[in-house]
């Protein structure tokens, strides 16, 4: 372990959220070095190191943490691999990252230990598939089980909206993931990203964001990997938060350790807030995205210190502390985003969105002599503080009209009252 104030820390992956979880570890006063593993990114090139990450497992000895931020390397077993070569890591294991590999698990593990979520089947063939919604009828949501980067998804009304798609998970939309489906009651509420804390003994809760999926203004269009977040989510009491972390995360927690997984790392369960209490919706094993960028800046306590005794079993003495003020961030994106789009273009003002009061978080830009290029989907994401929502709005949206890029878009309405 490093010496106080010393400290190397390694970071697996490269979007927006591991831009806000690179800034957040490099403003800890025990940091001294922040490196990312992954691909081109502008804004984190600019406060870290990069390295491949093919070089992950034979450079882990040089770090004193490795924070695992995407969900594919976890459910692949990265976090076992630096494990076993006595590296601590803020991140669950295979078997603990299965809650957001399959669906199907999270709701075996809901019905063990009695979880209060949507009724729900799971079918491995399209016959069966067919079968559960003339057994269930419409409205009903259709997952696919695996990993669907978010647009495994479908709310559907009627009946012909949930036969197609349960035909598309099966003819390959998805992949791999819509090879079995999981299909839910559609609840009916607000809904709410609780994110927690545990290492794997210890569970405590973190903060909580509402995120905002659909491509365009209104909530409409199609899902998106998120187009904003509000942090906290407004109109959230502490019950039930506390209500929650009672009957929805620690149980989950407890019913892997009693499996033998303990759970190290974040969990971000997906809530409805309905009229029986809060429901999971689902969970997930790694900060969100964007609503890391939304909650990060709101953050007091010493990131570094919180991941590391999470990592290494003494969360339950780090100090978790925000901010009162609320954070909204907003999510620029490629004019074609979530369909086919362009890359390559120039992207000015960044500095004036700085300026402006916005801390701006990259997630598919590269740079290319001096000037930072759209390098993806989702491009980059502002973000700024307020006494609340409306006033931390007012000052991201103020901020990004200095932005120079007229091939972004923008949603105009993230956490609109």
């Amino acid at each position: 372990m490093s010496p106080t104030g010393n400290a190397a820390v390694l970071i697996v992956g490269s979007g927006g959220r591991e831009h806000a979880l690179c800034a957040a570890l490099a403003r800890s006063p025990k940091v001294a070095r922040v490196v990312f593993a992954g691909g081109e990114n502008a804004g984190m090139a600019a406060i870290a190191e990069r390295m491949e990450p093919d070089a992950v497992l034979a450079r882990a000895s040089e770090f004193d943490l490795v924070v695992v931020g995407p969900e594919a390397p976890l459910v692949d077993g990265l976090a076992d691999e630096l494990r076993a070569l006595g590296v601590p890591v803020f991140g669950p294991g295979k078997a603990g990252a299965a809650l957001e590999a399959s669906k199907a698990f999270t709701k075996a593990i809901a019905a063990e230990a009695n979880i209060p979520t949507a009724a729900a089947r799971v079918a491995d063939t399209r016959d069966d598939a067919h079968a559960a919604l003339a057994a269930m009828g419409a409205p009903v949501v259709v997952k696919a089980d695996g990993l669907a980067a978010g647009k495994g998804v479908v709310m559907a009304t009627t009946m012909a909206e949930a036969e197609a798609a349960v035909d598309a998970c099966f003819e390959g939309a998805f992949g791999a993931a819509g090879a079995r489906v999981v299909i839910e009651e559609m609840m009916t509420g607000p809904e709410v990203s609780l994110f927690a804390l545990s290492d794997g003994t210890t569970v405590r809760p973190f903060t909580t964001a509402r995120d905002f999926k659909r491509a365009y203004d209104g909530d409409l269009g199609p899902n998106t990997g998120g187009m904003g977040a509000v942090s906290p989510a407004p109109g959230v009491p502490d019950a039930v938060i506390d209500e929650a972390m009672a009957r929805i995360v620690k149980p989950t927690v407890d019913a892997l350790a009693a499996r033998g997984i303990p759970y190290v790392g974040i969990l971000y369960a997906g809530l409805m807030l309905t009229s029986e209490g809060p429901k999971l919706i689902e969970f997930n094993v790694r900060f969100g995205d964007p609503e890391c960028q939304a909650m990060l800046p709101r953050l007091t306590s010493d990131f570094y210190a919180l991941l590391l005794a999470t990592a290494t079993g003494t969360l339950a003495d780090a100090p978790i502390e925000f901010s009162r003020e609320s954070a909204v961030a907003v999510v620029v994106a490629a004019a074609g985003y979530p369909g086919p789009l362009e890359k390559g273009e120039v992207i000015g003002g960044l500095d004036a969105v700085a300026a402006g009061g916005a801390e701006v978080y990259h997630a598919g830009t590269r740079d290319a002599d001096g000037k930072v290029l759209s390098n993806g989907g989702r491009v980059l994401a502002a973000v700024a503080l307020g006494a609340d929502p409306e006033a931390a709005r007012a000052r991201v949206y103020g901020a990004l009209e200095t932005l120079d890029w007229p091939g972004g878009r923008m949603r105009t309405d993230i956490a609109a009252a």
